[in-house]
């Protein structure tokens, strides 16, 4: 309690905004999670490095959200501190010849930017409902596109503070991964893409498409994390959850989606457990009547006892 004390402290001091015992629910496409002890918003690099650094002389954990998808946050919440990288990490510029964005730039914003320059190579990202960060942190992709395709570096900082800069090759991206998966504590910041000069019109029609396509066979009229699972080798993991007939599955609020069967949606009150209850059923039932072994694709972070 002292060490969050002090971190409340310390934000104030650098003028950085932050929110005690914040409810998680707000700050995710999920609307699921229990209160952070402290959430933080940075508004700038050098903002976030010294917050980081205070965090690690406190010994306060640290965790990092940027849009809130793809993610399952506890019901009990976040201990420590919790980064929220929001306006203050939203920007775009060109730098030798690259696309530059910052972790906090939604996709969808950083696609219409593309769009309005004539730039292609970012349609399939379109609609994705995550931030710079989060997409290149876990190789986003949809429609045969991933992140990998378009991203020449990235830039984050260690919990130490240094600003480090990666290139492409040192990313490691593979299916739903990169280097960063397995790097605890660093944040990335920035990241510059490498598009190329396309038909505006085109673009137009490309993006248009895809998100039609996302609106008539995903429920994105419903709270969700987005695909629940990685695809399995040989197949799709919404496909065998429906020939399971697990579709309108219900725990509590979370249920299995009528519209894909990929995706479990919060029809009102759902809570992690529910979530985490329901993940372990279908994974269970297409585990024993399909052999195929579902991997969870979301992330769950906060504290055990939900």
């Amino acid at each position: 309690m002292y060490a969050i004390s002090a971190l409340r402290e310390f934000c104030a001091a650098i003028g950085c905004e932050y929110l005690s015992e914040e409810p998680m629910s707000r700050h995710t496409t999920f609307k699921i999670g229990g209160p952070a002890e402290l959430l933080a918003l940075p508004s700038s690099t050098d903002m976030l490095r010294r917050l980081l650094c205070k965090c690690r002389e406190l010994d306060i954990p640290v965790t990092v959200v940027g849009r809130g998808s793809n993610l399952l946050v506890s019901d009990g919440g976040i201990a420590g501190c919790v980064v929220c990288l929001g306006a203050g990490f939203s920007n775009i510029r060109r730098e030798d010849g690259l696309v530059v964005c910052s972790a906090g730039t939604s996709l969808t914003e950083l696609c219409r930017y593309a769009l309005a320059n004539g730039l292609t190579g970012l349609e399939f990202a379109y609609g994705i409902p995550g931030s710079v960060g989060g997409a290149v942190y876990m190789n986003a992709g949809a429609y045969g596109g991933e992140l990998k395709d378009a991203v020449v570096f990235s830039r984050h900082l260690t919990p130490e503070g240094e600003l480090v800069t990666l290139g492409a090759e040192q990313l490691g991206f593979g299916y739903r991964r990169s280097v960063y998966t397995e790097m605890h504590g660093c944040i990335i910041v920035e990241a510059g893409f490498r598009l190329l000069p396309g038909d505006p019109e085109a673009i137009r029609a490309r993006m248009d498409d895809l998100m039609g396509r996302r609106r008539a066979k995903q429920p994105v009229e419903l709270p969700s994390a987005g695909s629940v699972f990685k695809r399995p080798e040989g197949a799709f993991a919404g496909a065998l959850i429906e020939k399971c007939g697990l579709k309108g599955r219900a725990v509590g609020g979370a249920v299995v989606s009528e519209k894909h069967a990929g995706f479990i949606v919060n029809t009102g009150g759902a809570t992690c457990r529910d979530v985490e209850t329901l993940v372990r059923l279908i994974q269970d039932e297409v585990l024993e009547k399909t052999g195929f072994a579902l991997e969870c694709e979301i992330k769950r972070t906060g504290k055990t006892d939900s």
